[in-house]
């Protein structure tokens, strides 16, 4: 237990140190760009701003008084604070709350089907390696590669033609029905499931083929282990072998990419959410960068770089406690 945490420290501090050159890349590469945002978003309307507004226009976008590092110094406390600054395509709402109304349809669209996609592909994948030969093994990979062969917009593409204009079986944009209140009840329970089965059923048929791929793979080589034999010998049950000597050990492999695709499912699925109207991350930063919202972007940037960094370091403290041998 004292090498877990001991190993969970040394990692933390890893992090902590990526996380650190995130921000102080976040900060300066805007302003290492020809020009600044202010100069760009005045120009914009010429003729239609007062020029004494230009200073306020800085102040609000971090470009304000003083040298670049006193800005950076500015820059951390206001970090430190949870301020990111002034949108300005939803001005003037804060970039913290505009983020943060987009994060949780997001978190519920590109985490459930990552998380969906994860799990079946692996037990689908342990399964077809554990009867290699068999029916599964022959046709479920074939068939799952062909599916995910094609680009995940265009099978959004496809289903919502199919079983939303033709079909009508379930609606296409948004992430809920326009005559429905937010809150706990039923019908608002219902109008966002409703909305949130065709963008993530197209997800999870996109990305299936790779969980399942990739752990039948690794399930083959655990099985030619000789551990596996030992364990037969002793005659513990097949169940156990598979559950407990097999797929724990094959499973590594495919923790590590589960958290960078975790990671990554704060950034959205981008052009699954602009096909079907869906209000998350990614439908945010289109939007960001069409208005040429530097703040947003930067904010959306530190969002996703700050995720991927605390999905991977998760997945380190579970790989460390199912493998034992990663903490030294």
């Amino acid at each position: 237990m004292r090498g877990l945490f001991r190993y969970a420290l040394r990692r933390l501090g890893f992090y902590l140190l990526a996380a650190w050159g995130a921000i102080t890349l976040n900060f300066f590469l805007p302003r290492m760009m020809p020009g600044d945002p202010v100069s760009t978003l005045f120009g914009r309307f010429e003729g239609r701003m007062n020029p004494a507004a230009l200073d306020r226009l800085q102040e609000l976008l971090g470009y304000g008084e003083g040298n670049i590092f006193s800005q950076y110094v500015e820059y951390l406390q206001s970090l430190f604070h949870g301020e990111l600054g002034t949108s300005i395509a939803y001005f003037p709402e804060p970039v913290s709350e505009v983020i943060q109304s987009g994060m949780a349809w997001t978190l519920l669209l590109a985490g459930t089907a990552v998380l969906i996609s994860f799990l079946i592909g692996s037990l689908l994948g342990a399964l077809a390696a554990w009867n290699r030969g068999g029916k599964l093994d022959n046709w479920a990979p074939a068939i799952f590669a062909l599916i995910g062969a094609f680009p995940y917009f265009w099978l959004a593409m496809l289903a919502s033609y199919l079983f939303a204009f033709q079909l009508e079986w379930f609606p296409i944009r948004h992430a809920y029905g326009a005559n429905v209140e937010p809150g706990w009840t039923w019908a608002f329970v219902d109008s966002v499931v409703s909305h949130l089965f065709l963008p993530a059923l197209t997800m999870v048929l996109a990305s299936l083929a790779g969980w399942m791929l990739m752990m039948r793979s690794t399930m083959i080589q655990v099985l030619g282990q000789e551990s596996i034999s030992y364990a037969r010998a002793r005659g513990i049950s097949e169940r156990r072998v598979f559950l407990h000597y097999a797929v724990r050990n094959a499973i590594l492999p495919s923790l590590t990419s589960f958290g960078m695709a975790l990671g990554f499912v704060v950034s959205g699925a981008l052009l699954t959410e602009i096909i079907f109207s869906y209000p998350g991350e990614g439908y945010l930063l289109i939007q960001a960068v069409q208005a040429q919202d530097y703040p947003l972007l930067q904010g959306l940037f530190l969002a996703i770089t700050l995720s991927v960094l605390a999905a991977n370091y998760l997945v380190d403290l579970l790989t460390a406690v199912f493998d034992p041998r990663t903490r030294s």
